[in-house]
C-alpha cells in the first residue's frame, strides 16, 4: 500500500485527488494540507511514500518547498500552469499532473509511482542482503579485494603468503595463515593441516588422509584428524551401527 498525502490550497482540487486515491486499490490517503507548511507535520505523524503537491500556494509554493527539503518524499506535482513542468522535473519530481486532472492521467502517474517504489524496495533489500554478508579486504595484485566469508572454500599457506580459494577465483596475498585464521569464525572454518584451513560447509567428502572440496583435494593431517572429524561429521554420519 502506498501512503499518500495531498497538499493543495484549493478545496475542489484537493478533494479530486483524494477521491482518485480512494479509487486505486494500492493507494491510501493518510493526510491532507492546504499549504506546504503542513508537510513537515504530516511527515512527522505518518510514514509517507508519495506526496501530491500543488505548485501555486500562499506563503510557500510547492517548488519552494522542494528546494528547501533535500530529501522530500516521492512527489507528483499538480498545477494549472504547464510552464512549471521543466523546473519541477529539475527537482526530480516523479510526474506532473495538469489541472483539471482526469482519472486516466492520474492512474498513469499512480502506476508509475507503484513501479518506482517497487524498484526502490528491491534495491533496498538487495543492498541490505549484501551488507549482512560478512566480508573482509586483502591486498592482492596491488589493490584491495573484497572477499565474502561464505564464498571461501579453503585457505592455503605458502611460505610467507596465503592462497584464499573462493567459489569465484583464487586470491594470493602476503599474509600468514595464523592471521587469517584469527579473522575467521572457528565454527565455520577448521584447521585440517598445518598449511590448510577449510570451510566446513563446503566439504564434499572425507577420506583417510584427505578432504574433497569440489575439484580440490586438501590433505588431512594426522595431528588434526582426531579433533577435526567429529566437527565435520557431527550427527550427520549414518554408519549402520
Amino acid at each position: 500500500m502506498i501512503n499518500c498525502i495531498v497538499i493543495d490550497d484549493e478545496p475542489l482540487a484537493r478533494e479530486c485527488i483524494t477521491n482518485y486515491i480512494g479509487q486505486v486499490d494500492f493507494m491510501n490517503c493518510i493526510g491532507t494540507g492546504i499549504s506546504a507548511l503542513d508537510i513537515p507535520r504530516l511527515l512527522g505523524e505518518n510514514t509517507v511514500d508519495l506526496l501530491f503537491l500543488d505548485v501555486q500556494m500562499p506563503l510557500m509554493n510547492g517548488l519552494e518547498y522542494l528546494k528547501s527539503n533535500p530529501k522530500p518524499p516521492m512527489t507528483i506535482l499538480t498545477t494549472a500552469f504547464p510552464n512549471y513542468a521543466i523546473e519541477g522535473f529539475d527537482l526530480n519530481v516523479l510526474d506532473y499532473l495538469l489541472k483539471p486532472v482526469s482519472f486516466n492521467r492520474f492512474f498513469t502517474a499512480a502506476t508509475k509511482a507503484k513501479q518506482q517504489i517497487g524498484l526502490l524496495q528491491k534495491q533496498y533489500v538487495s543492498v541490505g542482503r549484501e551488507e549482512e554478508r560478512s566480508c573482509f579486504f586483502i591486498k592482492c595484485d596491488g589493490k584491495y579485494e573484497r572477499i565474502y566469508h561464505d564464498e571461501i572454500l579453503f585457505v592455503q599457506a605458502m611460505q610467507n603468503y596465503v592462497i584464499i580459494q573462493t567459489s569465484q577465483r583464487k586470491y594470493v596475498s602476503l599474509l600468514f595463515l595464523k592471521n587469517v585464521q584469527e579473522k575467521l569464525n572457528p565454527t565455520a572454518f577448521l584447521r585440517v593441516h598445518k598449511s590448510f584451513i577449510v570451510a566446513v560447509d563446503k566439504i564434499d567428502g572425507v577420506a583417510q588422509h584427505e578432504i574433497q572440496i569440489r575439484s580440490h583435494t586438501i590433505p588431512l593431517s594426522r595431528n588434526y584428524k582426531k579433533e577435526v572429524l567429529p566437527k565435520i561429521l557431527g550427527n550427520n554420519l549414518w554408519d549402520g551401527k
